[in-house]
């Protein structure tokens, strides 16, 4: 597998890869203002051509960049201040110190003093559910978050190999990563969403078009309804590619966070069998999906792979099993030779 502390080419190359996808979302945040004003005219100067409709709204779009930038970048910095609160208070994750949980506590503090890797905090989400996270956008809001099912559940090899996973992703810059696509994309969705009612409140109380795309009111053809479809087409596409860009994200950063796990503990059964016993158990029902698609474990998943933001746990142990030499302890009791 290539641990992933040695492998810094790998790291690299992700982080680029990675770069270039929040930067994709930035640009579709643009699409979405384009969009938006051209559904506008498509209602309100409904009866000129369609070229003159579209090069006002290119001429309009170039004036509301800046703006359209600036409140991106607002919304980017409020992420950036209260991005931890809004995960608390979704998970219900509390901050626990070493008298609280001196097991826990001891096994991180000790992965970290093993790398030379600053301590996060550490929080406990009081719930049966197998699952951890990893979250914070510098050295020093990072903490890495488990819960009560997880911590009763595992052994402490495997306990310590989750942990080890997710200080990966803090090592590797993901959680931060993450964080800020997670609020980016929050910027899309909002930006639809106003889109979509905008052009239902316009179609319900504004011009209509007859089917030949003459307007109700002038009786002249013009080219706004087919300006709306464009525009509808565009937020459409800009949603569709925000949510795989997430995705992508998400699931090319967990081969590398186990195998972050494994040059940290020297054990990738542990590893291994942390991932059979949160398999299955890891779904908070109340979190949003942005946070969970920072868990070690995200089972909302989408059927189609597309649309997953985690490789699914057989494909990951796989991975261990064939690359780090672990054992699957799992299928071997249940296979026919066993």
């Amino acid at each position: 597998m290539g641990a992933a502390y040695g492998l810094y080419s790998h790291i690299r190359a992700n982080r680029f890869r990675s770069g270039v996808l929040v930067a994709g979302l930035f640009i579709l945040v643009y699409l979405l203002v384009f969009a938006f004003v051209l559904a506008f005219n498509g209602f309100a100067i409904g009866d000129e051509p369609l070229d003159y409709i579209l090069a006002a709204s290119v001429e309009q779009f170039i004036y509301l960049l800046p703006w359209a930038t600036l409140a991106t970048l607002v919304w980017t910095f409020i992420g950036y201040s209260f991005h931890q609160r809004m995960i608390d208070a979704s998970t219900g994750a509390k901050d626990v110190t070493r008298d609280e949980e001196p097991r826990l506590y001891n096994l991180l503090e000790n992965l970290c003093i093993s790398r030379g890797i600053p301590m996060p905090k550490l929080q406990i989400i009081e719930t049966d559910v197998l699952n951890a996270y990893a979250s914070g956008m510098s050295e020093k809001q990072y903490k890495v978050a488990v819960t009560r099912g997880l911590v009763d559940t595992l052994n402490d090899a495997e306990l310590e190999a989750v942990l080890a996973h997710e200080l990966t992703h803090i090592r590797n810059g993901d959680v931060r990563l993450m964080v800020v696509a997670v609020i980016i994309a929050g910027v899309v969705t909002f930006a639809g969403e106003l889109a979509f009612r905008g052009f239902f409140r316009g179609g319900t109380s504004g011009t209509r078009w007859s089917s030949s795309g003459s307007s109700s009111g002038g009786g002249k053809k013009g080219g706004g309804a087919i300006a709306v479809v464009i525009a509808l087409v565009i937020i459409a596409v800009a949603w569709f590619l925000s949510l795989v860009i997430r995705f992508a994200l998400s699931r090319s950063r967990e081969y590398l966070a186990d195998a972050g796990a494994v040059e940290l503990t020297k054990n990738p059964d542990a590893m291994i069998g942390a991932l059979r016993k949160i398999e299955g158990k890891s779904e908070m029902p109340s979190v949003p999906s942005g946070i969970m698609e920072m868990c070690i474990e995200n089972q909302k998943n989408s059927v189609a792979d597309l649309f997953s933001t985690h490789p699914s746990v057989q494909r990951r142990v796989e991975k261990l099993v064939a690359v780090a030499g672990g054992h699957d302890r799992a299928a071997e009791t249940t296979s026919p030779s066993a």
